[in-house]
């Protein structure tokens, strides 16, 4: 398939590895990857804000950068979350919402749509806990939400099942918000922090050596967190363990 390599602007600029891991997989399985270079923020931020209207020119550009693909790939749920379900500054032309409709994060492609079987490559020998963005679980349907009685599904544990090696390990609260939330992490800056505090905790006593997340943002937020409290934990992102890194 021909993908359309979505990276949003906080990985690009801070972590960079997890989109040379997210390209260096899909080209794994045969795909034909290209990366638009003059994509920009997809508006997420701004729209979260209250700006929404403020967001059609980055919308427009978006598209134009994304059109024609099969799919739009990205490592980030938060961002396809926001071009799914709120990308709606601009007419609602075909074109537009074709690539809504094509936009897909990284483990909901290589679940959904590859269905991938196997990662012959990978090998992680840690303990692990997930962390499950808020929009990944609720929007994008990663997981069964603990708050729901119904039979228990999660897709990165499916895919993070067929890497040799990894051991799981569950927190106490394992759906609870990390406080990253976005912008609300600078309005809202001393609950925020409270709530990173809390989680990186939560983990650590459930024997953690690694969180993994499809969102950096999220980990970006819970790293900090946890160089202030002096808890001895290493972040990662679910890509990059697919991909075959170690550690």
């Amino acid at each position: 398939m021909r993908i359309g390599l979505f990276i949003p602007c906080y990985i690009d600029a801070f972590f960079p590895g997890v989109g040379i891991a997210t390209l260096e997989l899909l080209e794994r399985f045969g795909h034909d990857v290209d990366y638009p270079r003059d994509q920009t923020c997809c508006g997420q931020p701004m729209a979260n804000s209250g700006f929404n209207a403020e967001c059609a020119d980055t919308e427009a550009l978006f598209v134009r950068n994304f059109s024609g693909f099969d799919y739009v790939v990205s490592p980030s749920g938060s961002c396809v979350h926001h071009v799914r379900d709120n990308f709606d500054a601009i007419e609602q032309t075909d074109e537009v919402k074709e690539v809504r409709a094509r936009t897909f994060e990284l483990v909901e492609f290589l679940h959904d749509i590859q269905k991938v079987d196997a990662f012959p490559w990978a090998r992680f020998p840690h303990r692990v806990g997930l962390h499950n963005s808020c929009g990944t679980l609720r929007r994008l349907k990663h997981a069964l939400p603990s708050e729901l009685h119904a039979p228990f599904f999660s897709k990165p544990i499916d895919l993070l099942s067929k890497v040799d090696g990894i051991e799981f390990v569950r927190p106490a609260r394992p759906d609870e918000c990390c406080g990253f939330g976005g912008t609300f992490s600078v309005f809202e800056e001393v609950v925020s922090t409270k709530m990173g505090y809390d989680k990186v905790r939560d983990h650590a006593q459930a024997g953690a050596e690694y969180i993994i997340s499809a969102d950096s943002s999220c980990l970006m937020h819970q790293q900090g967190c946890a160089e202030r409290i002096g808890v001895p934990m290493k972040f990662i992102h679910i890509a990059q363990i697919l991909n075959g890194a170690s550690a």
